[in-house]
């Protein structure tokens, strides 16, 4: 069933010459299906077919589109254990993970379609024309959300599948209204095929347009970068490094007409942990660190890598105890031998700097595929504050201690952070001066913010943040897990003095989709009554 070609407005396409094949991380084999790196003309075709999409997807109801969502996800399903499988062996993230993360990526295929059932998402705003006021009058001004255009996204490395090809950005931008044109990650290709076939055939069965959805499949980046700069390209979705996320948004930016671009790219999660905390619960604060730290491989965008505590003999052995378990603990499989290269270059340079001791380094275990030993730092608040370089991502099972003399020292440290996707305090109720002053500075580090827990795992919920100020993302006021991450695609437009006729059916007097609008200050689902 996997061609390993590329999809193009509804045709599978292989223009080019260069191929590329996805590799075990297990075993470092090569799979035998090449994949055809998308040419410059297969790029721009896509790109003008979703533009002439969009002419017709704009004016799609809400329910066509939920319709649509919800056909997606069932396709997906249906791939059944192929898509489990082929993903297995292009990753070796397992089994049991791949279920978990099928069953996220199709969950929220379906919260999506719910929200735009429910239909308050256009933000609807009507504020009545006063032809009395004085000294002039005022108009009838009317707002409401619309949908972008066509959007590019990246697929990650790290969830195959939940933040992919189906992932996240992918139904956001199609619940928004928006064509979408995938950029697949080369660790998975087969993969990414497998679920474009889905999606492709969801959009058969309810009537989209051929240019509505393409992949695009290649190992350069000259793919990438090609896609941003067409000119039809209206905005952007990202997960993945720094430095990939970077690229992007300074090629978006350098185009005669730039674009938006909501990336989201390398956090290091700082903890802190209480004096208090580890007097209480030492042990279980370790056991669930250890796990987190090394919760697939290390690999998680949410991983904590970074750990401050007050330097006494307590914080001492709680390290130590650390060091230990992650010395216990086998190391997992890295997904590709790209990741293991930059993982094992950050960690020479951590090393290069002269501020870390490194407590535990264990043996790779699994020889004969990617991997890298679970290892734990430690440093000094005085070196951290001094050495930006210690906040570079490490994206593997790494941590580094951060040991600060003095509960003063320890708030410095925190105030020079960079920004993140989470940070967390492990304190007791009691606490309540040494917590809130943490969190008080940590909420200007970070989108979101944990007490007494760990930050991998985020739910794809309305109160969701997956996102934080730079370098977390490119874009720390938006969301990429959760229904508001819908709005990235949208943008507001005011419709000033048109007749009931002329206007969307969200802002029409009589409220035909029954939703929820601000009108003249208040919340209502009423219908306007002119005076």
């Amino acid at each position: 069933m996997i061609s390993g070609q590329n999809l193009i407005a509804g045709q599978w396409s292989a223009q080019g010459n260069e191929t590329f094949a996805s590799v075990n991380p297990r075993t470092k084999a090569e799979g035998s299906i090449p994949h055809f790196n998308a040419t410059d003309g297969e790029i721009d075709l896509a790109v003008r077919q979703a533009a002439r999409a969009f002419k017709t997807m704009r004016l799609f109801t809400a329910d066509a589109r939920a319709a649509f969502l919800e056909s997606a996800a069932d396709e997906i399903e249906k791939l059944g254990a192929e898509l489990i499988e082929t993903s297995d062996a292009e990753t070796g993230l397992g089994q049991s993970r791949l279920e978990g993360e099928r069953g996220r990526t199709t969950s929220q295929l379906r919260l999506f379609a719910n929200l735009l059932r429910e239909g308050s998402f256009v933000e609807a705003i009507i504020d009545t024309a006063i032809p009395n006021r004085t000294p002039a009058p005022r108009p009838d001004i009317r707002r409401m959300l619309i949908p972008l255009g066509p959007v590019a996204v990246f697929g990650a490395s790290n969830f195959p599948l939940a933040f992919s090809v189906g992932g996240g950005d992918t139904a956001s931008a199609f619940a928004a209204g928006c064509p979408v044109i995938v950029k697949a990650h080369p660790g998975h290709p087969g993969t990414s095929e497998l679920v474009a076939r889905a999606i492709l055939a969801a959009g058969e069965k309810q009537g989209f347009p051929p240019g509505f959805f393409s992949m695009l499949q290649g190992d350069t980046v000259r793919v990438g970068q090609t896609l941003i700069e067409h000119p039809q390209l209206e905005a952007v979705g990202f997960t993945g490094s720094l430095r990939g996320g970077r690229a992007l948004f300074d090629t978006a930016a350098r185009r005669p007409r730039p674009i938006p671009v909501f990336a989201e790219m390398g956090s290091i999660n700082p903890i802190v942990i209480s004096p208090q905390a580890l007097a209480v619960r030492g042990d279980d604060i370790a056991a669930g660190l250890v796990n987190s730290v090394t919760l697939g491989g290390g690999q998680f965008c949410t991983k904590p890598g970074l750990v401050f505590v007050v330097d006494d003999a307590a914080s001492q052995a709680f390290i130590a105890r650390v060091a230990e378990l992650m010395d216990q603990r086998q190391p997992g499989v890295l997904l590709n031998q790209a990741v293991l290269a930059h993982l094992s270059a950050d960690v020479e340079r951590t090393c290069a700097t002269g501020h870390v001791s490194e407590r535990t380094a264990t043996d790779a275990v699994t020889r004969e595929g990617y991997s890298f030993p679970n290892t734990v730092f430690q440093t000094t608040g005085e070196q951290f504050i001094r050495d930006e370089s210690l906040q570079n991502e490490h994206f593997g099972p790494v941590a580094i201690f951060v040991t600060c003399p003095t509960p003063d020292v320890l708030f410095e440290a925190v105030e020079s952070l960079h920004g993140n996707l989470t940070a967390t305090v492990h304190s007791e109720a009691e606490e309540t001066g040494f917590t809130g002053e943490l969190f008080s500075r940590l909420r200007e580090k970070a989108g979101r913010l944990i007490w007494n827990g760990f930050p991998t795992g985020v739910e794809v919920v309305y109160a969701m943040q997956h996102g934080g100020p730079y370098p977390a993302t490119t874009a720390p006021q938006t969301t990429s897990v959760g229904m508001t991450a819908i709005k990235r695609f949208m943008r507001p437009v005011a419709f000033q003095d048109l007749p009931d006729s002329l206007l969307p059916d969200a802002l029409q007097d009589a409220n035909p989709l029954n939703i929820w609008r601000i009108v003249d200050n208040e919340l209502t689902r009423d219908p306007l009554r002119r005076q």
